[in-house]
């Protein structure tokens, strides 16, 4: 999908891109510790941190994903974007306090370091767990958002899928190495803002383009009458199981993010939740409803012209937007793709740095070379994210709900039981690690199985049933906080 005017869309997308170098420069001078690497010192403005744990959040899948699937099924992808604003919810008002409380209290920065220090598990063995799920899941989830980074950009500018993606890999892992968290955290906050004009930008411009909002609904029922149910035609199972149940189960996900929660772990003090949940819930609805519009809203311009839905953001944007505006888009794709793989590369290599070599292998080790090791495993990682990426053929969508649904189901029982429940224990939520992951990898890759309810469903009630199980049997060893 080329557009017109060409240089004047590169010239602002070079532009964004310059901007987040210049973060990554500036940054890089406030980033001396481990903990301002991997939290930012716990010291970021609340705002910044609520806007991009949403940036982080959403990815690629606001503005290739979720459009694509309402561009093909219709007003009906809108279940999943109803089980991403009740996850995101539940993640405010019930992980982000205690997490935060928690975590202070332990001094703990990351995810497996907080499970240890819950429960005093001095073999290790929780953070080994957990840590070896964040890196095979991240990567896996890297992967996936550099595959969408090189959709949008090899369809804009005409180059070649590889070459697009390790254009934007590049920029990424400068600024993710140079600032860390802090670099991390600011970029994704404008990424956000970006984000967010680009949902609101391009259905207004699509409704002006077709002469109101009554004429394009008939140009929608014209193409597709099933685009304005919200069963989306199906019927039985098909609507209540595949479609709603399984859409909404995406809600389920959130607590079990470490991209996400780390941001609850960053806040200054609890005192900050209330208010960053306001900002983040105020931005997450205008969010998804922008881009079920995007896609809705695009199904009467581009039904039977675009091979790949979920190049349906652009296409649309260049029907009609100017190319300034284009550009504008085009930036903020790519940023839904940034604002995610910043934070996964920061969240696998903090597991590395952190959980791995300064707890069990060189607990001396020095600040600056803790931070030297850091960047050296950001870059790591991003190499190989980059080379799974190469060989992934498969839909955004279905490749960010795998990775979505390993971590979820993984972390997500485990975590809110632990703060939730005095009685849960070390063994319970080793036992609720190990059944999630196993559950979602079975599960995804048994057709029969992923054919009937997103893996996420089943891999989230294994986990809270093992680990509630195995805790009962074990409560001789509670750690109390």
């Amino acid at each position: 999908m080329m557009v017109e005017n060409m240089g004047v869309v590169l010239g602002v997308f070079i532009g964004y891109f310059v901007v987040m170098i210049l973060v990554g420069i500036i940054t890089a001078r406030l980033t001396k510790s481990l903990d301002d690497f991997i939290l930012g010192g716990r010291k970021m403005k609340t705002y910044v941190l609520a806007l991009s744990e949403k940036g982080t959040d959403f990815s690629a899948w606001l503005l290739i994903g979720l459009p694509g699937q309402a561009f093909k099924m219709g007003i009906g992808a809108i279940w999943a974007a109803i089980g991403c604003w009740i996850g995101s919810l539940f993640n405010w008002l019930v992980i982000a306090t205690p997490l935060r409380r928690l975590t202070g209290k332990f001094n703990a920065l990351t995810v497996p370091d907080y499970f240890e220090s819950r429960f005093d598990d001095r073999s290790h063995l929780l953070r080994i767990v957990a840590t070896s799920a964040i890196v095979l899941f991240f990567t896996l989830y890297v992967s996936a958002q550099v595959v969408g980074a090189g959709k949008i950009l090899a369809s804009t500018f005409g180059i070649g899928q590889v070459t697009a993606m390790a254009i934007g890999l590049s920029i990424i892992v400068f600024y993710t190495i140079m600032g860390g968290f802090i670099a991390e955290s600011w970029t994704d906050f404008v990424q956000a803002l970006i984000m967010a004009g680009a949902v609101i930008l391009i259905p207004v411009a699509a409704v002006v383009a077709s002469g109101g909002f009554p004429n394009i609904l008939a140009n929608i029922r014209g193409v597709d009458p099933n685009a304005g149910l919200f069963t989306a035609g199906k019927t039985g199972m098909a609507l209540y199981i595949g479609l709603i149940i399984g859409s909404l189960a995406i809600g389920l996900g959130y607590p079990g993010q470490p991209h996400i929660v780390m941001r609850y772990m960053a806040l200054k003090s609890e005192k900050e939740v209330k208010k960053g949940m306001l900002y983040a819930m105020s931005w997450t609805t205008v969010a998804v409803l922008g881009a079920i519009m995007i896609g809705f809203l695009a199904i009467p311009f581009l039904r039977g012209q675009i091979t790949d839905p979920e190049h349906v953001t652009l296409a649309l944007a260049a029907k009609v937007l100017p190319a300034w505006l284009v550009g504008f888009i085009l930036a903020a794709a790519t940023a839904a793709m940034m604002s995610t793989v910043d934070s996964q590369l920061l969240v696998a290599t903090s597991a590395i740095t952190e959980d791995i070599y300064r707890k069990l292998i060189n607990p001396e080790a020095s600040q600056k070379r803790l931070v030297f090791l850091a960047r050296l495993f950001t870059l790591v990682i991003a190499i190989v994210g980059f080379i799974l990426g190469l060989g992934a053929t498969k839909l955004v969508y279905w490749l960010v709900l795998y990775a979505w649904g390993g971590l979820a189901a993984t972390f997500g029982p485990p975590l809110i039981l632990s703060l939730k429940w005095k009685g849960t224990t070390k063994w319970g939520v080793f036992a609720g690690m190990i059944t999630g992951a196993v559950t979602i990898v079975v599960w995804y890759n048994v057709p029969v199985l992923k054919s009937f309810i997103y893996e996420l469903v089943p891999g989230f009630f294994f986990s809270l049933f093992a680990t509630y199980l195995v805790s009962l049997l074990t409560r001789k060893e509670v750690v109390t906080t």
